[in-house]
C-alpha cells in the first residue's frame, strides 16, 4: 500500500461564528493552526485528517473578548494549549463530496465532528507542487466541550448561543514520496508543526 501525505499549507482558514444576545453573530477564526492528510493508494474516500489548532490564536478582533475567550471560561488555554482533530471514518457521498467524521479534543473533552466537505480540485502551482482545496462545515455545541462562559449570566444561551458553526478553508501541499514503513494504524504518523 502506497500512501500520500499531504501538508496543509499556509493560508488555510478555520473560522466560526456564535450567535450573541440572540440578535447579533460574533465572527472569528484561529490563526495558528497545521496537520496533515494521508490518502492511501491515491483513494481521497480512505483519506485521514490529522490537524493541531493552537488554541490561543483565537482571533475575533476584539482584544478584550479574544483574553476573555481564552480564560478558563472558554478554551482555558493555559492548561488546554493544542485542540486536536482525527480522522475516525470518511463517507464518500460523490466523486466531489465527502462526510468525514473525526475525534475533536477540546478543553480535554472529546466529541465526535461530521465535516461535509467538497474538494475543490487539486492543481500544480508554479514550483510543480500538487495543490488539493477543500472546504468543509460543521457545527458543535459549545457546551459538550465545556465552553460554558459565565454560568450565571450564561444558564440559557442568552449571551453566546449554543451552536457553534465552523467552515474550513483547506489547501494541502503533496509531499514528496519517501519510503514510510506499513503501520496499522496510519495515526501513529506525527502530526507536522510546520
Amino acid at each position: 500500500m502506497s500512501i500520500e501525505r499531504w501538508e496543509i499549507a499556509n493560508g488555510s482558514e478555520i473560522h466560526f461564528t456564535v450567535r450573541h444576545l440572540l440578535i447579533s453573530k460574533v465572527r472569528g477564526r484561529f490563526s495558528r493552526w497545521s496537520g496533515t492528510v494521508q490518502v492511501p493508494d491515491g483513494d481521497w474516500g480512505r483519506a485521514t485528517v490529522d490537524v493541531v489548532i493552537d488554541a490561543s490564536s483565537i482571533d475575533t478582533g476584539i482584544p478584550k473578548r479574544d483574553t476573555d475567550l481564552r480564560s478558563a471560561n472558554f478554551l482555558d488555554v493555559e492548561r488546554y494549549p493544542d485542540i486536536t482533530f482525527r480522522t475516525l471514518y470518511v463517507t464518500a457521498w460523490q466523486a466531489n463530496a465527502l462526510q468525514i467524521a473525526g475525534e475533536l479534543i477540546m478543553k480535554g473533552r472529546v466529541g465526535e465532528v461530521i465535516l461535509d466537505t467538497q474538494s475543490r480540485g487539486v492543481t500544480l502551482d508554479p514550483a510543480g507542487y500538487e495543490r488539493a482545496r477543500f472546504s468543509a462545515k460543521s457545527a458543535i455545541s459549545r457546551r459538550d466541550f465545556g465552553a460554558s462562559g459565565n454560568v450565571a449570566w450564561d444558564k440559557y444561551g442568552i449571551m453566546i448561543g449554543e451552536r457553534i458553526d465552523v467552515e474550513i478553508d483547506v489547501e494541502a501541499v503533496r509531499q514528496p514520496a519517501t519510503a514510510i514503513p506499513f503501520l496499522s494504524d496510519i495515526h501513529a504518523l506525527s502530526v507536522s508543526q510546520g
